[in-house]
């Protein structure tokens, strides 16, 4: 199933963007709603607040002083912290049950205004961020909720900033407009985005770009370095459990900033050992995060000519949102096929010269050659002498991999 977070800043509107989801067909859990239920009068949470913020914070019936717990905690970093020791494990517990519940191709939404300071965007296949300016934001707080300003700002001031959450976000949505025009770009996502990506994984389908080559190579694009930390962070995260990963690192001309490149995010997985990755549960995490396994290629070109092909040995995969390509390369750490992917980057980054030498040889290339699969094969004679020049340009500078 995938999984999407929906977040944003208090009075921001992800709860709109949330129930427009679940209205296309989402199952959407509402970590507010579910912290509402588990500080209900019997439960054990409840007990805890009670017995950190005092009586005070509880009302003569018995259930929580919602207004007076707020007063204590969103002016106060450590109480809020402590607060949120409390609840979390609860919360978390009560979400995952409800998540569990989604249909397996289907869309899960987890609504959760504190997704990004509590890093659990990792977890998500994707993250939606709904923005709005702070003065919006304040203002509705104050006519829609009847909250007084200065709450309301203690409240947003609280929270991650819009910078933060930008950083994580593979979409923003702007809430600046009407809720008709918030509406038709939720539509939007849903049909050209979430519903390919969740047709993707339940069938165990890697997106593909077009094979012309020419409409795949691309200016350098901005966006590349924030989407490829966004990959490594989740593959990190998705493959923690197992042990088995040294290393998560942004690989290809999409790390080499100014260098022309197809619009596809390439990412080194260094493992102890490259049978590793044909274990259950290596297999099983990747899938669950999205990539899935490319059984026809199982190898690199090993440089230079008659080198070990055993050195150059890997498993690669595929991601499957149809709106953000990625590769995955896994490799044993050490391996010549490892090294030479850190040090191909690492060199085109600090000789401008020789980047551009690179980008000259893709323009040349590409107007001799229509599909993709054309051009990357012509590449190799290329990649034989610059793999010579890298590793002297190694040896003179005592670069390592790191």
């Amino acid at each position: 199933m995938l999984r999407v977070g929906v977040t944003g800043g208090i009075g921001s509107g992800k709860s709109t963007v949330s129930r427009r989801l679940g209205e296309l067909g989402a199952h959407v859990v509402d970590a507010d709603a579910v912290a509402r239920e588990v500080v209900e009068p019997g439960e054990p949470t409840l007990q805890g607040i009670r017995e950190r913020f005092g009586e005070g914070v509880i009302r003569a019936d018995g259930s929580l002083d919602r207004g007076s717990l707020a007063a204590i905690v969103f002016p106060d970093r450590d109480a809020l912290d402590a607060l949120d020791a409390i609840t979390g494990p609860a919360i978390a517990s009560r979400v995952a049950g409800q998540r569990a519940a989604a249909p397996r191709d289907g869309v899960s939404v987890y609504d959760m205004p504190l997704l990004v300071e509590r890093g659990l965007w990792v977890h998500e296949h994707l993250t939606v961020v709904v923005e709005a300016d702070v003065e919006t934001r304040v203002r509705r707080l104050v006519e829609q909720r009847g909250l007084p300003e200065e709450d309301a700002r203690h409240r947003v001031a609280a929270q991650a900033t819009d910078a933060q959450r930008r950083a994580v976000a593979d979409v923003v949505l702007d809430n600046s407009g009407t809720p008709d025009e918030l509406e038709r770009a939720v539509d939007a996502l849903w049909a050209e985005r979430l519903q390919p990506y969740a047709v993707n994984l339940a069938a165990g389908t890697r997106s593909r770009r077009s094979d012309l080559a020419a409409d795949v190579i691309v200016a350098p694009r901005v966006d590349w370095e924030p989407r490829a930390e966004r990959v490594v962070a989740r593959v990190a995260a998705a493959l923690a459990a197992t042990g088995v990963v040294t290393e998560v690192s942004h690989i290809g001309s999409t790390s080499v900033p100014g260098l022309v490149a197809k619009d596809v995010i390439d990412v080194q997985v260094g493992v102890h050992h490259l049978a590793d990755a044909d274990r259950d549960d290596v297999r099983a995490a990747f899938a669950d995060a999205g990539y899935v396994f490319n059984h026809g290629i199982h190898s690199d070109t090993p440089h230079p000519g008659g080198a070990d092909p055993a050195e150059w040995l890997k498993r690669f995969l595929g991601g499957c949102d149809p709106d953000n390509h990625v590769h995955v390369h896994v490799r044993e750490k050490g391996s010549a096929g490892w090294r030479f992917a850190l040090l191909f980057r690492d060199w085109l980054r600090h000789e401008p010269a020789e980047r551009d030498v690179y980008a000259a040889e893709k323009r040349r290339l590409l107007a001799l050659h229509e599909s993709t699969s054309d051009y990357v094969a012509a590449k190799e004679p290329w990649f034989e002498g610059a793999w010579q020049r890298a590793t002297d340009w190694a040896e003179r500078t005592g670069w390592q991999p790191r």
